[in-house]
């Protein structure tokens, strides 16, 4: 952007769960030429952003010095000077404890045009995952947000411990678990009952949230036992006694589980996202990515011969989405496939069929090539022209079993899969992984690869079918589950079994 200033976005990215980021806070990251960050922003916050954006992190790691304020408030102010979309991005709220209110005077005292865009704030998020409201009509009409943190410069408190001990409702405090001893004793001192419910939640909203509960004159010892650590909020009042009523994310089947998940990366988030809705920490590690192939020659020709096979084959959604992104590209949809019955290994491949208004006229009870072959024993298929799509990486024995039988089989190959390139900071995550689910043949290799034998010493791999199992066993490892359904459903549920157990 150029010609004048440009624009500060003071964003609120919500309290660490990516599902809490507001629609405008992500709509905003988008469009952003510059984005300047703290650390406890979601992990996913930026995924959004331009490969051309500027990243710029400001944040304080535990330990060590921050960017000075005057530096981060010269920083937005210097690149909307140069007519850039500036989002200046915060965990929580920009306007709770976030220092924004500064920000935004000394954008205001340089003439920088800025929006204000709230979070959710860890003080009412941490809470509620950890099944307390900070008000409630029979316990508390009001809430006071306060910090545990002030300025080491500041030569007294600011905070009125009469006044607070007096407060006719909820404390919540952040960022104060270092000073949790002496916020609890001067809140006694001060009248405070000892005997009032606390609790501390630790990274609220995110799946290895924990929580300690405890009397208010106890509160302090129990998070320090549980080695209860930033970031943290700290709640006293009675509401924290409706914890173990209503309670809920702790109940999830998959509460505090890591679990590793190696599908592709367009394929992974789909699969993650299951998981962590059941209360898992997902940890996507994808060791394979589909590389289409529908550009050559060989395609090409299928393409414009599809209306001829007396039978169609498709092993995989990748294979139905390519075939079918073939046969767009030459003008064509599923009425090409009229002449043709169609047969589909698993119920993937067949619901990515129907995405397409294509109903499998095969599809066999397990799903693996051998009952492919043995379901098609009753079609006639001397003589007749029949094409399978596939990976390039494919067993041969769906091919050379209808050969044997007569048919004239063009095998075409749609996509090929590479090796990813694993993120080293998830590659140390999962090592404390509770479990490794494996969805292909070539998942297992490149994730063994991957690792470069750094397995993970106590999880548990979770085949989803036994081709796949094969491949695993093969490499050296012990395949603790397999689906019974040989499908991502069939992958959750035996993940779920597994855990149960």
């Amino acid at each position: 952007m150029t010609g004048g200033p440009g624009i500060v976005y003071l964003v609120g990215a919500g309290p660490g769960d990516p599902g809490l980021m507001t629609a405008r806070s992500l709509e905003l990251i988008v469009a952003a030429d510059v984005i300047v960050h703290d650390r406890l922003i979601p992990s996913e916050a930026l995924a959004v952003a331009r490969p051309d954006a500027e990243i710029l992190y400001v944040g304080k790691e535990p330990g060590d010095a921050s960017v000075p304020q005057k530096g981060i408030e010269k920083l937005l102010v210097d690149r909307a000077s140069e007519g850039k979309i500036v989002v200046r991005l915060k965990g929580g709220d920009p306007f709770v404890f976030g220092r924004g209110g500064e920000e935004a005077e000394a954008l205001a005292d340089a003439g920088i045009p800025f929006e204000v865009v709230p979070g959710v704030t860890a003080g009412v998020a941490g809470p509620a995952y950890a099944g307390v409201p900070v008000t409630h009509r029979d316990d508390a009409s009001a809430v006071a947000f306060v910090t545990g943190h002030e300025d080491p410069e500041k030569e007294d408190s600011a905070l009125d411990y009469d006044a607070l001990a007096r407060f006719p409702g909820t404390l919540v405090f952040y960022m104060g678990v270092k000073a949790l001893p002496r916020i609890a004793e001067r809140l006694i001192d001060s009248g405070r009952s000892a005997d009032e419910p606390a609790l501390v939640v630790e990274r609220g909203t995110l799946p290895d949230q924990r929580v300690v509960s405890g009397r208010l004159a106890e509160i302090a010892d129990a998070a320090s036992d549980a080695g209860i650590g930033a970031p943290s909020v700290t709640l006293i009042g009675p509401v924290a006694a409706r914890r173990e009523r209503i309670a809920w994310l702790e109940r999830r089947p998959l509460h505090g589980r890591r679990v590793v998940v190696t599908r592709a990366r367009a394929q992974a988030s789909e699969l993650a996202r299951r998981l962590a809705a059941l209360g898992a920490e997902p940890i996507e590690l994808p060791a394979i990515r589909i590389e289409p192939r529908i550009d050559t020659d060989e395609v090409r020709r299928a393409i414009e011969g599809v209306h001829a096979y007396a039978l169609v084959c498709l092993t995989s959604p990748n294979g139905v989405r390519l075939l079918f992104e073939a046969m767009a590209e030459r003008g064509w949809d599923a009425r090409a496939l009229a002449n043709a019955s169609v047969a589909a290994i698993g119920p993937g491949t067949e619901a990515a069929l129907a995405q397409h208004a294509v109903i499998a006229d095969i599809v066999p009870e397990r799903f693996v090539a051998e009952e492919l072959v043995e379901a098609l024993n009753k079609l006639d298929l001397a003589g007749k022209p029949v094409l399978i799509a596939r990976a390039a990486e494919a067993r041969e024995l769906l091919p050379e079993a209808l050969r044997k039988r007569g048919a004239a089989v063009d095998v075409v190959t749609l996509y090929e899969t590479r090796a990813e390139q694993p993120d080293p900071a998830a590659l140390e995550r999962a090592q404390e992984a509770d479990f490794i689910t494996f969805t292909s043949s070539s998942t297992v290799k490149n994730f063994v690869e991957a690792v470069d034998g750094r397995l993970p010493p106590d999880a548990r791999i979770v085949s989803i079918g036994p081709v796949t199992s094969e491949a695993a066993r093969e490499a050296g490892l012990t395949v603790d589950v397999e689906a019974e359904r040989h499908d991502i459903d069939g992958l959750v549920e035996a993940l779920l079994a597994a855990a149960e157990r």
